[in-house]
């Protein structure tokens, strides 16, 4: 299972971040008179910080707030020390989304202006002194950020760290103010993202841009191309690319390098390889060069859902013996060593070759891994989906088992929130990233997202996916589950509230047995329990309760496709939005049916519940779209929860 220029689009979603700050108390809103008003400001808010997402390592107060003004200067220095380009854009973009109008971008400070925001490397001169003592990571793609004295200083350990920084500086600001922090930020996992490792489907052009910004957003760094259903993936593998895809590709792997993303072209030949034929090695290095010259700088080479207890071709049993174990992964890491040392290694920026190997998702030693760990070349990354295909959970004591078998820190390839396998027919995954140990960045070198067909619509669960591989130890589920709801409300916080619910509608997380490993409708399911238990006693009360959860489910939809910004969600999500108005609906006149038995109106029962089950037809008529997904059926929410409340009002009344 496992269209566009160099410049960043303005988008709504591109700025949602922005406006995700928890407001600070009202006195953090007057600007500082004097230095004993600057005291005193500091100590009403020492306690107050806003929330940042991903979270940072370290997050402190500074000093009080610094007030937004109609003119900036942004100092980006010059020649050496000049700022990145897209870390430019995003401050720029920030700023005008916060009412600054007149920008003025330059080499040096004037040290007269009403704001001054100095973006660059962390060791500029200028930098260095604003920053003060906030501590400068060593960390690749680190940062540090300090907010006084109507200066913003914004360093970066290289030109990622400086992205992440303008990044973040979004989420400061609120009602007019950029919070008085300082900030030292890094990733815990050097690999963050998504892949598009699913069968059905797979995205669209606008999709895979849509995606590349995302991760952006997110402070997300790696985007892994592997369409289980391009051809030229896998069955296709040795032939080039047809000109217009080639195309295709180019953008977006710009789209991908305007986000500080790295495009990871990924190339699976394992169905049909004849590992010893010097002229399928040569195809499959042809097939990686067009990617080079199209501007990719970071490869794949997956061996999974393959067979290794037979070969391709007689050439590789007469070179390799009878096939097993052993004897694949000896012509495995004869092929993946050949295109680690003799192309990697020899390609300019080139990054590491991944690959997934055959046995991608155990803990069982075998010959096949004892081979891959004595002979694999150590440069190259293994990636592993977990104890299973969908892992209930990954722990630390997992992690360290894998990277004991392969010789290596694993790279995780998470099989959430895909949902292209039987059990998850019929479902949108929407839940927040649970169940994998903090600490687990010690043990991997990334964790990477293997998302739904519905592109869209896997953000929710990929944000928070982010949030965790950025910073594990500091991951909260709650509060990046909110974080994310916020995101794609861009920052309305009654929309985020609906999305929560819809979140909660969708909630179930399957494994390939028969148990979820996320269960489905934690808020709904207790409530409808409760409910019944309570109605056996004191039914008015318990109708009067419950009536307004259903009046509630009922206008997400419209709440949704009204304040929701991003329109490749509610194109994603649409049967399912279509669906939650019918199912509460539904409830809404099953509780009217219970109500009127109750009294003891039979009549008015009767055409309740009947209301109730056209609605409910309706909304198991709904189906998957062809066009989207492989699995059609009808679309599934909150169950099995509101089919027992159906059954429940259908056996009362």
């Amino acid at each position: 299972m496992p269209r566009s220029t160099r410049t960043l689009r303005p988008r709504t979603a591109l700025l949602a971040l922005a406006v995700l700050a928890v407001p600070l108390a009202p006195a953090a809103f007057a600007a500082p008179a004097s230095a004993q008003g600057d005291a005193a400001q500091e100590k009403s808010t020492a306690h107050r910080l806003p929330v940042v997402s991903p979270t940072p390592q370290h997050m402190a107060r500074a000093g009080g707030d610094v007030p937004l003004a109609r003119r900036a200067e942004l100092v980006v220095g010059r020649g050496a020390e000049e700022s990145d380009e897209a870390a430019r854009r995003r401050v720029t973009e920030t700023l005008r989304a916060h009412g600054v109008r007149d920008i003025d971008v330059r080499a040096k400070a004037s040290g007269r202006a009403p704001l001054t925001v100095l973006l660059g490397p962390a060791t500029r001169p200028d930098i260095a002194k604003a920053l003060g003592g906030t501590k400068v990571p060593e960390q690749s793609e680190g940062y540090a950020l300090r907010v006084r004295h109507r200066t913003v200083a914004l360093g970066g350990k290289d030109a990622t760290g400086q992205f992440y920084a303008a990044q973040t500086l979004g989420q400061l600001m609120s009602k007019g103010r950029i919070a008085g922090v300082e900030v030292s930020d890094f990733p815990a996992m050097p690999l963050r993202g998504s892949i598009e490792g699913f069968y059905g489907p797979p995205w669209t052009e606008a999709e895979r841009l849509d995606q590349m910004d995302f991760l952006g957003d997110t402070k997300a760094n790696t985007y892994v191309y592997a369409p289980k259903d391009d051809p030229y993936h896998r069955e296709k593998w040795r032939d080039p690319y047809p000109a217009d895809k080639l195309t295709e590709l180019g953008k977006l792997i710009d789209r991908a390098s305007a986000n500080h993303v790295r495009f990871t072209f990924a190339v699976s030949p394992g169905g049909s390889i004849c590992y010893s034929d010097p002229a399928d090695v040569k195809a499959l290095t042809a097939k990686l060069q067009a990617m080079y010259d199209l501007g990719v700088r970071s490869f794949s080479v997956p061996l999974d859902d393959i067979s290794y207890t037979k070969w391709n071709c007689d050439a590789d049993k007469a070179k390799f013996g009878d096939p097993g174990r052993g004897p694949a992964a000896k012509a495995q890491v004869g092929l993946l060593n050949t295109i680690q040392r003799d192309f990697i290694a020899k390609h300019e920026g080139a990054n590491p070759l991944q690959m997934v190997p055959t046995e991608y998702g155990d803990l069982t030693d075998t010959a096949y891994k004892q081979t891959m760990r004595a002979d694999l070349d150590g440069a190259v990354e293994v990636m592993w989906t977990g104890t299973d295909v969908v892992p209930p959970e990954i722990t630390n004591a997992q992690a360290e088992k894998a990277a004991e078998l392969f010789g290596r820190k694993v790279f995780v390839w998470d099989n959430y929130p895909v949902n292209d396998f039987a059990r998850t027919a019929g479902r949108l995954l929407l839940a927040p990233y649970d169940k994998r140990e903090p600490g687990l960045s010690g043990h991997l070198s990334g964790i990477v997202s293997n998302p739904m067909n519905q592109e869209g619509a896997s953000k929710l669960a990929v944000f928070t996916m982010n949030d965790f591989s950025w910073n594990d130890r500091g991951y909260d589920r709650t509060r990046s589950g909110r974080q994310a709801a916020l995101y794609l409300a861009g920052g309305d916080r009654r929309v985020a509230d609906a999305v929560q619910t819809f979140v909660d509608l969708n909630h179930a997380a399957p494994t390939f047995g028969e148990s979820n490993w996320l269960p489905q409708s934690p808020v709904l399911g207790p409530k409808l329990d409760a409910f019944w238990k309570r109605y056996d006693s004191d039914p008015a009360g318990a109708v009067r309760a419950l009536r307004p959860t259903a009046r509630d489910i009922e206008k997400v939809p419209a709440v949704l496709r009204s304040g929701v910004p991003d329109k490749q969600f509610l194109h994603d999500a649409k049967q399912w939005l279509d669906a939650t108005e019918l199912w509460g609906s539904a409830m809404r006149h099953g509780l009217a049916a219970l109500s009127a038995a109750d009294e003891g109106d039979g009549a008015e029962a009767a055409r309740e519940r009947a209301a109730m089950e056209s609605l409910v037809g309706r909304a198991r008529a709904i189906s998957v779209d062809p066009a989207e997904h492989h699995q059609l059926g009808a679309v599934k929410i909150a169950d099995p929860f509101l089919d027992e409340f159906v059954q429940g009002v259908q056996d009362r009344t």
